[in-house]
This record gives structure tokens, sequence and C-alpha cells, in this order.
């Protein structure tokens, strides 16, 4: 069964970002696809982020903003989780933005397929640089049984980890009750994303871009490597190799074993190097960017 034009929830956690949120915002607000709800949730900002987040509020309808004490991104994304009334749940961080369609991209291919969740190929900008990342599986309805097998061919990628490139179904998110784990502070995403692959029966990729992450100073930040960190890391290694003996079964994880065990030597470096320019690299252009992108905007 299709929905007419089913709504979206676009989830934002704000923190300190009033250099970058007026750009997210608006490549949300401006977006092809007519039926989405923007929920920016401020996470105790100590900038301007809260006047920001209220004045979009103010002249859009389609706004709803929360203020809340610090506590962190799982926990501000549960809130917008909890808020949310769309069909679909989207997540855009707020130094990011979306190209004009992606989420009527991502809803095109989730109605046409009644697929469960639907994965898209980004953009990486570092500094005036981008670069899509052409990690794209192939195009097509795919089982849960499927894609575990395409992310063990690469299962510390960011494409499979992270939550922005991605369309969940809230009523799963709901019924399941699946949430970010407040207690981590690294790695969240990636669990959040394996419980969800447990309920998930589809799953449909989109062949071409539909996100910029942008790679700030901010998000290199230098890793001290201490046991907490040591500890979050080991569970979510131990949880990636839960996840593949349950849906691929014993003899098919131990085929791969070693791809799993690579798994946790990329993740313990995780944010460490920053990558060379792609091939493909190119320079960011003001097509990619929203009309009302300001020069003063840190790219």
């Amino acid at each position: 069964m299709y929905l007419s034009d089913p709504m979206v929830s676009v989830i934002v956690p704000v923190y300190n970002a009033e250099s970058t949120l007026r750009r997210c915002a608006d490549s949300i607000l401006e977006q092809s696809y007519p039926d989405l709800e923007l929920i920016l949730v401020d996470d105790g900002s100590k900038d301007a982020s809260p006047l920001i987040c209220d004045s979009y509020m103010q002249k859009d309808a389609r706004v709803r903003v929360i203020h809340k004490p610090n506590s962190g991104a799982s926990a501000t994304r549960n809130l917008g989780i909890a808020e949310a009334r769309g069909h679909y749940l989207q997540f855009v961080d707020s130094d990011d933005w979306l190209t004009p369609d992606a989420t009527e991209k991502l809803v095109a291919a989730a109605e046409a397929h009644q697929a469960d969740l639907v994965i898209a190929d980004f953009y990486r900008v570092s500094g005036k640089l981008v670069a899509s990342k052409h990690r794209v599986m192939p195009v097509g309805v795919m089982t849960r049984r499927e894609y575990a097998s395409k992310m063990m061919e690469n299962p510390a990628s960011f494409y499979y980890g992270v939550l922005w490139n991605k369309l969940y179904r809230r009523d799963l998110v709901v019924q399941h009750h699946l949430e970010m784990n407040p207690a981590l502070r690294i790695c969240e995403d990636f669990m959040f994303n394996l419980e969800y692959l447990r309920v998930a029966r589809y799953i449909v990729a989109v062949p071409s871009p539909v996100y910029y992450y942008v790679r700030t100073k901010n998000s290199i930040v230098s890793q001290t490597y201490g046991m907490t960190t040591l500890k979050i890391r080991l569970a979510a290694f131990d949880e990636y190799k839960q996840f593949y003996m349950d849906v691929l079964d014993e003899k098919a994880y131990q085929k791969a074993r070693l791809k799993v065990y690579r798994f946790l030597v990329d993740v313990a470096m995780d944010g460490v190097v920053l990558p060379k320019p792609a091939p493909g690299t190119r320079s960011l252009k003001a097509a990619d960017s929203p009309e009302t992108l300001d020069d003063d905007w840190d790219l």
C-alpha cells in the first residue's frame, strides 16, 4: 500500500551551530518534497542558535523547536523522534545540508519499493573541496541478508554507519522501541542502524548523492582512547559480530570474519587521519549550496 506524499519528519539536533544553522534549515525548507516538518532540537546551546531556531518557527509553520538542557546528541535525537509526526524519519546534522531534491528522492524510492530503509550516496565537503563517495549499492530492493552481505565488503564505511544518508519508517522505530543510546558518545548512530536493520525487511539504495557532509575541525577531535572509549568501540564490534551471525548465519560469518575483525581496527582509527581528496574531487560551487548561502559560513 502506497501513501500519497507521506509526511517526513526531518530531525536536526542543534548545539552551538549559529554559523551553519541557517544554511542547514534553508536546505530543508526549500526541498522539492511538499509534505515535511522540520524539528529543531536545541541541546542547550550557548550561542545564538536558540534565537535562530525560534526565528524559523515564527516564519514557517512547518518548523517546530524544542529547547532542552545539554545532554548530548543521542538524547537530543531521541527527543526529536518522540516528537515526530511523520510517516518517515530523516536526520540532518546542523553543519551539513541537503540537495534540493533529497527528501523527494528518498521518499520516492521508499514508496516505489515499499522499502523499510532507503540509503543514498553523499558528498563529502572538506574546505572548498567536495567529492562524492560513490559507495552506492546495486539499484533495486535488497533483503536484510543481501544488505548485510554488501555491508561486509566495507564494514566501517560512513555509508552504512551514519544516520543522515538514510530514510527510516517511524512506525518501525516506535513499535520496536528503538532509540539512540544516551550513554554512548561515539558509535551511537552505528548501533541504532544495526538495531533498525534487525526489524527492516527490505532496503533500497538511491544511486545519486543527496547530502553534503561537512568534515569540520570541530568534528576531527583529538582522540584520547581512554578505557571508556575503548569499551564503547569493543561493544560496537561485539554488536556488529552478533548482527552478522544472526543475519548471515554462523557459516557465512566465519567465511568473512576477517572483514569484521578489520572493522575493529577501522573504528579504532576513526577520526584520526583526514583522508586525501578522492578521485573526482572538485571545488565547491555556488550550485551546491542553498541560494541564501553566505560567504561567512564555514565550508
